[in-house]
């Protein structure tokens, strides 16, 4: 929806207003408008103290010829300052700014959330932005405008040699009389003009530097005859012709009556757009406010209060902007059900943004009370879920930021691979079997993670660990995804069971804590290289059989562990992998046995991975083929046999 025509209108009839009473020298040299961005509840705001801050500086410029003001608090905070050029008679002074408010409120924020605006008359000069820059000497929106080719009926040659005598005056002399100089050289047609003003709030250092620039980047126009220099704490001007007056105190005569109707319609032309602007920001928000909301009651129902006031929410368009829009630089990772983003939230807080690969607008209510639900596991083993975005184009869940990123990027990433101690290595094991029997025994909810594997472990500041995506599975229906129905995990970490039967029980989530047990303490993958005859967990039982376990611990560790505790863990992740769900311990009792020394029970053979096929080595007590089963490449129909 664009901004009402009639506001367009008004700019156009003030367009027309003709000066013909005085000079304050209103045309405008440049109109620069920042493009940084905001929300649109600040831009309601912003514009509001824009007007605010004008209305504070007219009696300023009136009684000083400059003026600043500060506006609003927050993100909303506005700052302004107007100055005139110091040969300019109050009146003109005055008729000058009028103009200034009136050219400058393109700039606003209307559609586009623009942050700030400057605007250059010959006369004065008007800006505004969301920081302070009242000291400000140079920035990067500086710049030189030249003006066209003029043919000289004198020596241009000699004009080019007099404006720039004239523009190294001006940058010497004005620091030395309050910011403010004008003056000229030569004679006749060769005659260059010239005014350098610096405006107020800048010291004599910042307004010689500002000066020293504005003459060396106006020496770019030469041989022109007109330049200008517009940087942000000062202005310069070279001329064929005297543009100037002679005093700031000089009036021109006659027409004093004129000018004075002159400022009077100005003015009130000026309150009229700024009461115009209030009225129409507000009916142009509050209209969008209205359809969006519509938006979200007919896409959540009778659930949408309760969403809207839930503090799980989180608005789509701050974790849009808390990621810079999802920028690459803040990828943190991907997984099977979404990427994850860092972001910055507007008190400084920093999150963890998954952006979900699918929507959630079919079953909106089901996903919000999961989310519900999930966000009230607390533990400090998992990483904990602070809400979700659902009304936006896509749907997000918001999770703590964990810094020291996952346990798989720690031990086998060679961009991000550090040397974890066994000490290290000992706590986050402990960290994450406890962790999983909070999920598995003590949560009001009964939670299976399904995924449990080196990526799925995250580290923070203190290298604890933390259980990343648990509960995702609850979060996901197998009939309302297009999520792969009966299985869902990572090869290499899926129990027998569930890979073969699709039988998921807390039993699944053990046998993949005892693959990342045995990865952790040997350096070594599950899923092995092709160049090696079998999977790590091959060679882990066949080491415990010969009672030489230590052999393989992570030679990178450099024997810096007691193999009794290397082999105790061992054994214990050999427990945890046992082919039979039924023989494998709680999650409890794994962490009982990995924090005290009691006697563990001996374990029984594992389900081999080939590492070449990725099938199951089928021990031959606990599986056999289905009927007419077939293999075909890397798959294997087979069916886990009840031990019992």
């Amino acid at each position: 929806m664009g901004f009402p025509s009639y506001f367009f209108f008004l700019l156009f009839l003030f367009s027309f207003i003709t000066l013909s009473y005085s000079d304050p020298r209103s045309s405008v040299a440049a109109r620069i408008c920042s493009n940084k961005t905001s929300t649109a509840a600040d831009r309601v705001a912003f514009i509001n103290n824009y007007l605010s801050a004008m209305n504070a500086l007219t009696p300023q410029i009136a009684s000083q010829r400059f003026g600043r003001v500060t506006e609003g608090t927050g993100n909303a905070t506005l700052y302004a300052m107007g100055q005139c050029m110091g040969d300019l008679s109050k009146g003109d002074c005055d008729l000058c700014f009028a103009q200034c408010k009136i050219q400058i409120v393109t700039c606003l924020p209307y559609q586009r959330a623009t942050r700030g605006g400057k605007i250059f008359l010959d006369g004065c000069y008007v800006r505004y932005d969301d920081y302070e820059f009242f000291e400000e000497a140079l920035s990067r929106d500086d710049r030189t405008v030249c003006g066209n080719q003029t043919e000289f009926s004198g020596n241009q040659t000699a004009f080019a040699e007099n404006a720039a005598e004239v523009v190294r005056n001006l940058s010497i002399e004005a620091p030395k009389n309050n910011g403010f100089f004008v003056g000229f050289v030569g004679g006749g047609n060769s005659t260059a003009y010239g005014l350098a003003q610096c405006w107020e709030f800048l010291n004599t250092s910042s307004c010689g530097r500002c000066l020293e620039n504005a003459a060396s980047s106006i020496g770019s126009c030469l041989p022109r005859g007109e330049g200008r220099a517009l940087n942000s704490g000062c202005y310069m001007r070279y001329s064929t012709q005297r543009f100037y007056n002679n005093s700031g105190n000089a009036t021109t005569s006659g027409g004093s009556n004129g000018r004075r109707h002159l400022v009077i319609i100005l003015a009130t032309t000026s309150s009229a757009l700024a009461v115009v602007m209030i009225i129409t920001s507000t009916v142009f928000f509050g209209r969008r406010r209205l359809s969006k909301m519509r938006k979200e009651k007919k896409l959540l129902g009778a659930l949408a209060t309760t969403i809207n006031k839930s503090e799980l929410n989180f608005n789509y368009e701050t974790l849009e902007r808390a990621t810079n829009y999802f920028h690459s630089s803040n990828k943190l990772g991907q997984g099977g059900s979404g990427s994850v983003y860092k972001g910055i939230l507007p008190d400084g807080k920093v999150i963890a943004i998954k952006r979900l690969f699918f929507n959630t607008r079919q079953w909106v209510d089901d996903f919000f009370n999961e989310v519900n639900l999930i966000s009230r596991v607390h533990h400090k083993n998992l990483v904990k879920l602070l809400g979700c975005s659902i009304t936006g184009p896509e749907s997000l869940l918001v999770y703590e930021y964990v810094p020291n990123k996952s346990l798989l990027q720690h031990l086998f990433d060679k961009l991000n691979a550090r040397l974890i101690s066994w000490d290290m290595r000992y706590n986050i094991l402990v960290g994450t079997a406890e962790g999983l029997a909070y999920l598995h025994e003590e949560s009001e909810l009964r939670i299976i993670h399904r995924d449990i594997k080196l990526g799925n472990i995250l580290l923070d500041e203190n290298f604890t660990a933390k259980i990343a995506d648990f509960g995702l599975a609850r979060l996901f229906p197998e009939d309302r995804t297009h999520i792969s129905t009966g299985i869902a995990g990572t090869l290499g970490y899926m129990a027998p069971e569930y890979l073969v039967r699709g039988k998921l029980t807390e039993k699944a989530d053990v046998y993949s804590f005892g693959v990342v047990l045995i990865e952790v303490i040997c350096g070594r993958r599950i899923n092995s290289h092709a160049e090696e005859p079998s999977s790590i967990l091959h060679t882990v039982w066949s080491l415990y059989m010969s009672r030489t376990l230590p052999e393989v611990v992570d030679p990178t560790l450099e024997g810096k562990f007691r193999e009794e505790d290397a082999s105790r863990v061992l054994q214990i992740g050999l427990l945890c992998t046992q082919a039979s769900p039924e023989l494998r311990p709680i999650m409890s009792m794994v962490v009982k046995m990995l924090t005290d020394k009691s006697t563990i029970p001996s374990p029984t053979q594992p389900p081999f991975l080939n590492s070449n096929t990725q099938v199951p080595s089928i021990p031959f007590e606990n599986f056999r083929p289905e009927p007419n089963s077939q293999s075909s490449g890397n798959s294997m129909t087979v069916t886990l046999l009840d031990p019992r």
